[in-house]
């Protein structure tokens, strides 16, 4: 007789056998101990989270014999024992995307009517119940409304939206969850103890994190994985079993999204699918890791769970990546795992994402209007000056003056049309304004426009000689002026700086720190 699966080995038997669902098995049991028994139930929620099992619980416990209410199943009597065996008669679990006709439910309906032969109750477990034809729904409706006093009805779905209104409204509705990570390592690690297997903690948690918040689909990964008893399986095998990549392929791949290195970056998803990952899976990791980048990003890195070195790696790339590439890396990857379906190129998918993900956009052209109004804080065009067609950029930058020479032009008129240069230079470039969030106008030496930065990583950015270009071209299409745009990481203190023949600023000015000293300068 071949051995019994795992999954199956230890189903639990009991409501507190029942893993990541305490909001559900506090209920039923309250609901035992007080007598408090409903005739239909619906059990919602994503596959092997426990629905069958739970049903077969409820199914065992008002059947049980137990003197105790509150402590049944007491997987001691006749019933109990009976129900565990599979031979309990007043329990019939019924398939329904092999039973989806009305004649099914007809039949099924015409036998409620007899009493059960061994229990008080006789118990009906429709098992995907979302598949049942509209007629045997209409048929099923009915019994449900008014069923005998011995019979209880328990359906479960992983579909709910499919089950219809009429049918919800007369069931008791529990919705499963997803079971944490936490909580699935530790129902593995006991099973593993209990079996007397040998596996690293490491291993046990890459095969919770592989099944996906599903009880089963993780007890049968490491059943798969368990070829030999007594052999120690590591982290490497079960990542050669599973088909994963390692941490570090992930997380280089990450960098060389971060930095922008698409080659870098096709030469790494080559190495991992050469390397035995799995293409989906590699993919799925990858999308797990950004999503995690997103939630330090945009909340706190505390939401991950993680070790705290790989929370403090998360947050530092959420400083160092726009938002819109983390968003658009996150859509393009997750596209490309649903969309895969093998082929002779399994890493194709992977590398057009990639590419897609550094590709730059062209700006759409749009048509100037034919007399703009002139904005706050800038001058209209001088007659004669011709503006720069929209998302071409043909902008010859002017040589840099030297520092302390005048200012050929007003800072403050700069910095009260910050908006409306950020605005144009999003026409020739619309992966930039979100970069100039981080700099600030500081002050003009020459012709030279000092930008201010928070981090060495925004200067290199933003000093880019393409990137610096365009803003040039922005601000000579509004001001017709032509500056040198210059760069600076600013610190907490700074430093007097020699600014006698820059353009002193008015008292109450916020860029009275135009004088100050302001870090390295960008060369080009």
């Amino acid at each position: 007789m071949p051995e019994q699966a795992l999954y199956l080995k230890w189903r639990p038997l009991s409501f507190d056998d029942v893993v990541g669902q305490q909001h559900i098995t506090r209920t039923l049991r309250n609901a035992l101990a007080r007598g408090r028994i409903r005739h239909a139930y619906l059990f919602s929620g994503p596959r092997g989270t426990g629905k069958t099992t739970t049903a077969r619980l409820l199914a065992k416990a008002v059947n049980c014999a137990g003197e105790d209410p509150a402590a049944r199943p007491c997987n001691a009597c006749a019933n109990c024992a009976a129900i565990n065996e599979g031979r309990y008669l007043d329990l019939i679990e019924i398939d329904a995307a092999s039973h989806t006709g009305v004649d099914d439910v007809r039949e099924l309906r015409d036998k409620i009517a007899f009493a059960p032969g061994e229990g008080a109750y006789k118990v009906y477990i429709i098992d995907e119940v979302h598949r049942f034809s509209g007629n045997a729904f209409d048929a099923l409706l009915k019994t449900l409304e008014e069923p005998p006093d011995h019979a209880l009805f328990v359906l479960a779905t992983t579909e709910i939206d499919k089950v219809p209104a009429t049918i919800k409204s007369r069931c008791l509705q529990f919705e499963f969850r997803r079971v944490s990570l936490r909580e699935l390592t530790e129902r593995l690690a006991f099973i593993v103890e209990e079996e007397l297997l040998s596996i690293e903690p490491g291993a046990l948690e890459l095969i919770a994190r592989q099944g996906a918040g599903s009880v089963r689909d993780s007890i049968s990964l490491l059943d798969q994985i368990v070829a030999d008893p007594a052999e120690t399986i590591t982290l490497a095998m079960a990542r050669d079993l599973l088909g994963t990549a390692s941490a570090a392929q992930v997380q280089d791949l990450v960098e060389a999204l971060v930095d922008e290195d698409a080659a870098r970056g096709i030469h790494l998803i080559n190495m991992a699918i050469d390397s035995g990952s799995d293409p989906r899976q590699f993919g799925q990791q990858l999308v797990n890791d950004l999503r995690n980048i997103m939630l330090a990003q945009t909340a706190n890195a505390e939401l991950v769970e993680a070790t705290q070195e790989d929370r403090a790696r998360y947050a530092d790339l959420a400083g160092r990546m726009q938002r819109a590439r983390l968003l658009k890396a996150i859509r393009a990857f997750n596209a490309a795992v649903n969309n895969y379906t093998g082929g002779w190129q399994p890493q194709l998918s992977l590398e057009l994402a990639l590419i897609e993900i550094l590709q730059e956009e062209a700006p759409a052209a749009a048509p100037a209007p034919a007399s703009p109004p002139a904005p706050t804080g800038q001058q209209r065009p001088r007659p004669g000056m011709e503006q720069a067609a929209p998302g071409k950029v043909d902008y010859e930058r002017a040589p840099a003056s030297q520092p302390g020479e005048a200012p050929v032009y007003s800072v403050a008129k700069i910095h009260e049309g910050w908006m409306d240069i950020l605005t144009q230079v999003h026409r020739y470039n619309r992966n930039l304004p979100p970069l100039l969030e981080h700099a600030h106008v500081r002050l003009i030496d020459g012709n030279r426009l000092i930008l201010g930065v928070p981090s060495e990583i925004f200067r290199q950015k933003i000093a880019e000689p393409k990137r610096a270009k365009v803003i040039e071209q922005a601000i000579s299409d509004l001001h017709q002026v032509k500056l040198r745009v210059d760069v600076r990481v600013v610190d907490n203190v700074l430093a007097p700086e020699a600014t006698s023949k820059a353009e002193a600023p008015a008292v109450d000015d916020p860029l009275i720190a135009a004088g100050k000293e302001l870090g390295g300068v960008v060369g080009d």
